[in-house]
């Protein structure tokens, strides 16, 4: 139960970071598979995928609240050490899944889903560095229903490894207005501020409903790609996960080095290797 917990605090963490994607931790710490199926058949096997996604799913809420505090002083005061721990995260699920493709006869099919992910990672995290407007978030109708359909489109992204939901917000916008949101709603909430909880509600509610629907929707055809076309599968996410450090460094803006900066950052990125391997047992 703990070690669930804590897999789904790493995910919630992952998810936060521009760059960073929510489903290559879960394929670095080995519960991608059984994740997707709990999803997919949440109501067939209902008591089974509860007790499996409830822990992560408490993991991921307690991160999330918390990463929307403490993160940006983190990347403020530690950006070299924060993100090669998170690159070490990542490359710790790397020896998983070669293991999936390790012995089988590679065609010119894998090697190109393999590359084709990696450059649209590289590709994403180039465009990465222009937000745009921050979006209105005032509550209104329409308001109401382009947070429902950006819930989707984030949650979706946020399932396929490699891919970076928060990286997706931030292209539309969204990323720095939904992050103070859930902020504010946690301060409200501890403060029993009546007027900011039900504020964040009604931007907070029509987002989540739509990650709902969005990881559904997206699970299900993930599901049918690992029955149908695993090795394919498999490949894609090699690609995915090799661009991601990429993916990290474009997005992040790092100070001068130093020895005790590059010192430091490598025993962060061991740690964090570490770490997926240890939780992907």
């Amino acid at each position: 139960m703990i070690k669930s917990v804590l897999k789904g605090m790493v995910i919630g963490i992952a998810n936060i970071i521009p760059g960073v994607s929510g489903g290559t931790m879960m394929v670095s710490m080995g519960i991608y598979d059984k994740l997707i199926h709990c999803i997919t058949h949440l109501f067939r096997e209902f008591k089974k995928s509860v007790l499996f996604l409830l822990p992560i799913a408490v993991g991921m809420v307690i991160a999330i609240a918390g990463s929307s505090f403490g993160l940006t002083w983190l990347f403020e005061n530690y950006p070299i050490q924060t993100n090669l721990l998170f690159v070490g995260l990542i490359l710790g699920g790397l020896p998983a899944i070669w293991k999936k493709v390790k012995g089988s006869k590679v065609n010119i099919g894998h090697m190109a889903a393999g590359l084709l992910f990696f450059a649209l990672v590289v590709v994403f995290a180039a465009m990465g560095d222009t937000e745009g407007t921050a979006a209105d978030l005032s509550f209104n109708i329409g308001n109401v229903l382009i947070l429902f359909c950006v819930g989707i489109i984030a949650s979706a992204t946020m399932v396929i490894p490699g891919v970076s939901g928060s990286m997706v917000l931030m292209l539309m916008g969204f990323y720095h207005p939904v992050l103070n949101a859930i902020r504010d709603f946690f301060s409200a909430l501890a403060a029993l501020d009546i007027q900011g909880i039900l504020k964040g509600c009604g931007i907070l509610i029509p987002f989540g409903i739509g990650v709902v629907a969005g990881i559904f929707g997206i699970a299900k055809l993930v599901e049918i790609i690992f029955e149908k076309f695993p090795l394919y599968a498999y490949w894609a996410i090699i690609g995915l996960i090799i661009s991601s450090p990429i993916a990290i460094f474009l997005m992040g803006t790092f100070p001068a080095l130093t020895v005790l900066n590059v010192l430091t950052g490598v025993v962060a990125l061991v740690i964090g290797f570490g770490i997926a391997m240890k939780l992907g047992e």
